[in-house]
């Protein structure tokens, strides 16, 4: 798939579609403080500027609505080096603290968090997972952070995990390099909440795919959007501000992304997820190699 990495995005990263509509938003200030160093401003007479009036100036942004397959994203796309910057130490006591000093409340809903979201979201995942594989497997988790959440923890004959994070593993798991993944294949490799996360969800896939064989199960999940759910027209219109999810996917931008990466759909699912008095959806696609 030949997609125009651009700082800017000009085309659809899942379908390449180029008739794109666009409506201002903002970056919210922990990402680009986080990711740029950019910081709110206000300004007020002092600046002496006697075109622009005063108040506060936040990073603007475009969101960006594929006309084709329904995907809505943020025109800004990070480089692997401000994706690193952002992500570094995920959730551990830096990240926190600047993130709750934006926004105040996170600290504490950070704890539930990193608890994990409970034994029956992992349970519910292995249910669909579960038909397509022979257990025990040879698990690969790709940006599976500390694999609090990852399937068959309990059924597994490797364990590796792939991540950026730097955080601590949980007991059952290896963190691995990405030249020391490519040196196995693996029965069942998971790419779960990391496509929302990444400018370029293509290049991803595109590294995983050596180490899959004809066997190989590619599980992928994403979170299904409020705003997808609940809004049919115009969403670029609605989406005012972007954070950690950068990329909005419908389930027809999906199968256009899995397809041109050269993969194929065997199954898909809405999971509803809950996590204490919280309630969403996340898309799930179980994928082989074409």
């Amino acid at each position: 798939m030949k997609i125009d990495q651009t700082r800017i995005a000009q085309q659809c990263p899942c379908c390449t579609n180029s008739d794109l509509s666009s409506s201002p938003a903002i970056l919210m200030p922990f990402i680009s403080h986080r990711a740029f160093n950019w910081t709110p401003v206000e300004i007020d007479d002092s600046w002496g500027l006697n075109s622009i009036k005063n108040g506060y100036a936040y990073s603007i942004c475009n969101s960006l609505l594929c006309k084709k397959c329904g995907f809505l994203f943020l025109d800004i796309r990070f480089t692997d080096d401000e994706t690193s910057r952002l992500y570094a130490n995920y959730r551990e006591e830096e990240y926190t603290k600047l993130r709750d000093f934006y926004e105040p409340g996170y600290a504490a809903r950070n704890d539930d968090l990193n608890i994990g979201y409970g034994q029956k979201y992992v349970k519910d995942i292995e249910c669909f997972l579960k038909p397509h594989l022979e257990l025990p497997v040879s698990i690969l988790d790709w940006g599976g952070d500390t694999g609090k959440n990852t399937p068959f923890k309990d059924k597994n004959k490797l364990f590796d995990i792939y991540d950026i994070s730097n955080n601590e593993p949980i007991e059952e798991a290896k963190i691995i390099s990405k030249e020391e993944a490519y040196t196995n294949e693996y029965d069942l490799i998971i790419c779960s909440n990391v496509l929302e996360h990444v400018a370029y969800p293509h290049k991803i896939l595109e590294e995983i795919i050596p180490c899959m064989d004809n066997d190989s199960l590619l599980y992928i999940e994403v979170p299904h959007e409020n705003l997808i759910i609940n809004e049919k027209n115009n969403l670029h219109l609605k989406k005012k501000h972007w954070h950690e999810h950068i990329n909005f996917y419908t389930l027809e931008s999906l199968k256009s992304l899995i397809d041109n990466s050269g993969l194929e759909l065997i199954d898909v699912n809405d999971l509803e997820v809950t996590n204490g008095t919280s309630v969403w959806f996340q898309f799930q696609l179980a994928c082989k190699l074409k």
